[in-house]
């Protein structure tokens, strides 16, 4: 069964099955569902904003101000994400659809006006290909973004402590571990963790 989860970041995964998910939940603080209905359990204890800025981070959508309820904002999120995770096969497959469906008007060559119209459709699939630009802001972490902070905390000289982590991101011992077995990862960074002079545990990423 298909189950996604998402994290303190907003960022939405999607995994093949449960224990895939599950193995994921164990690195890092994150919120699995597998239906519409648990999707609205979940967004029913978050607040409004937080349900704008996982539909605003959505790729492709049209940028949302407010939700009616929150049941409303989760059935429009629950039915977006679906396409997460898909291959790219079934655009080919659709282009190649569109190739067929212009081999069919080709019998009619003696008129004009209908050789200029699959010139026409051109375009349009240059403006799937500008759709699909949003998906490579994913290689890195959002400007400002929790990740953001971390991974500047972690490149510096000698790293940062968990302390000092805990300190300025809010988060409890086992938040920190989780979102560097798990968020960092995700995001390519190789975290050394280590003891400094004064015993205290320490995080740096490796240049």
């Amino acid at each position: 069964m298909k189950t996604f989860t998402i994290d303190t970041d907003n960022n939405i995964s999607v995994f093949a099955t449960q224990e895939e998910a599950a193995a994921a939940a164990t690195t890092t603080p994150i919120d699995t569902f597998t239906s519409q209905q648990e999707l609205g359990k979940l967004a029913a204890a978050w607040p409004m904003d937080r349900l704008v800025a996982i539909w605003n981070s959505l790729p492709g959508v049209a940028p949302a101000k407010g939700f009616k309820s929150a049941k409303a904002a989760a059935s429009k999120i629950w039915e977006r994400i679906q396409k997460l995770g898909e291959p790219e096969r079934p655009k080919a497959e659709r282009k190649a659809k569109g190739g067929a469906r212009a081999a069919k008007g080709a019998p009619a060559k003696a008129k004009a006006s209908k050789k200029a119209t699959p010139a026409k459709k051109a375009p349009k699939a240059k403006k799937g290909a500008k759709a699909e630009k949003p998906a490579k802001t994913e290689s890195g972490p959002r400007e400002g973004s929790k990740t953001a902070q971390v991974v500047a905390m972690l490149q510096r000289k000698d790293g940062a402590t968990l302390a000092e982590i805990m300190d300025q991101m809010g988060w409890q011992k086992h938040t920190v571990r989780g979102f560097m077995a798990g968020a960092m990862k995700k995001a390519g960074h190789t975290v050394e963790s280590f003891k400094s002079e004064k015993g205290e545990r320490t995080y740096r990423i490796n240049q």
